[in-house]
């Protein structure tokens, strides 16, 4: 027999599936979510495979007041998220605070960042064959809670997913994303919404809901729209007839240029994320900023060994960053990540941009 949650499923979102029967209960496959020694095992592993992303899979991260402000700032979506679909019996603030990144278990209101997936490969398994180290970092070393590498977040109680964004990237955000915030008695609000061309987010709560919005460290409740001031860390790009623009995401079907008009949104032919990277002390770290002298780093693969090596610092839940002078870094490049687009009809060729 096999046993489905469903919660608010549609079909970009598949269910988590169990082979369950008599010997093997729901229970047991929780319990066994919950133990390092069932890492490599196959039932569990096939159980975690049905958790599938696909492009335009609703993906969550839960923040605090502070991370909401951040992206609201500009901050994209990067490190441990989850699938909506999995969490979506979640609405208590307690409830929610478990799946907090920051390790503070503040409940009296809850928040989340919603977005859709632009492609699977965008998102790994924590601990898994891409991020072995996870599982083996010490508590002195890390923030939340432990990666126990079965695939699953740490729960006495539910089986939930985990994922992170491929090599802890930062990914561009797509169109209509939102902000959303959880009331003590579990109402799900939505707060702001993303506006691409316009890089910024709209607020869509109204006076009801205003009180969601004044734990936010700097934000004025009262503000309609709240435009991003940092520079993206990322950002996506597409070609049109061999010219190059910056583009727009709004999975699953629409990928196009970013333009202020919308007679000018033409549909891409390719898309690619763009971010920058580098080698510093033969560790493999996304480039966040930088100036002449200094570039903040964040590493894509940390462990015990590179974290000694590096001396980078726990922000949130398996996010390790650090300072390096720009004269230490090797193999300093900008790295483009193709996704695959299904093919646009001849006349967008034909009349799009020259």
């Amino acid at each position: 027999m096999t046993v489905t949650r469903e919660v608010d499923l549609e079909p970009l979102e598949p269910p988590l599936m169990a082979p369950l029967h008599r010997d093997l209960g729901w229970a047991d496959v929780q319990r066994m979510s919950q133990s390092a020694a069932h890492r490599d095992d196959p039932t569990l592993r096939r159980i975690r495979e049905t958790a599938a992303v696909r492009r335009g899979t609703r993906m969550m991260k839960v923040l605090s007041a502070a991370q909401v402000a951040g992206h609201l700032g500009g901050w994209l979506p990067y490190g441990f998220c989850y699938r909506a679909c999995d969490i979506g019996h979640l609405r208590q603030p307690e409830q929610l605070a478990l799946l907090r990144t920051d390790g503070a278990m503040d409940t009296e209101v809850a928040y989340a960042l919603r977005w859709r997936a632009v492609d699977p490969i965008d998102y790994e398994i924590p601990g898994g064959p891409g991020q072995p180290g996870l599982a083996g970092l010490p508590a002195h070393q890390r923030i939340g809670a432990l990666v126990l590498g079965t695939g699953f977040t740490p729960s006495t109680d539910d089986l939930i997913p985990e994922y992170i964004t491929a090599n802890f990237a930062d990914l561009p955000i797509p169109a209509n994303a939102q902000l959303l915030g959880y009331s003590p008695l579990g109402e799900e609000v939505v707060l702001y919404t993303y506006q691409p061309e316009q890089h910024g987010w709209l607020r869509l709560a109204g006076p009801k809901w205003r009180r969601l919005l004044e734990g936010l460290p700097g934000v004025t409740p009262d503000r309609e729209y709240v435009p991003c001031t940092d520079t993206p860390t990322a950002q996506l790009v597409g070609r049109i007839n061999q010219h190059e623009y910056q583009a727009v995401a709004d999975p699953p079907e629409e990928f196009r240029v970013r333009a202020l008009t919308r007679a000018a949104r033409y549909p891409v032919q390719t898309l690619s994320r763009r971010a920058e990277q580098a080698i510093w002390r033969g560790t493999a770290c996304w480039v966040l900023q930088r100036d002449e002298r200094w570039a903040r780093l964040r590493l894509l693969r940390p462990d015990p060994e590179t974290l000694h090596t590096t001396g980078a610092r726990c922000y949130e839940r398996g996010v390790y960053e650090a300072w390096a002078p720009i004269g230490e870094l090797s193999d300093h490049h900008i790295m483009d990540m193709p996704y695959e687009l299904p093919a646009q009809p001849s006349r967008y060729q034909e009349t799009g941009p020259a």
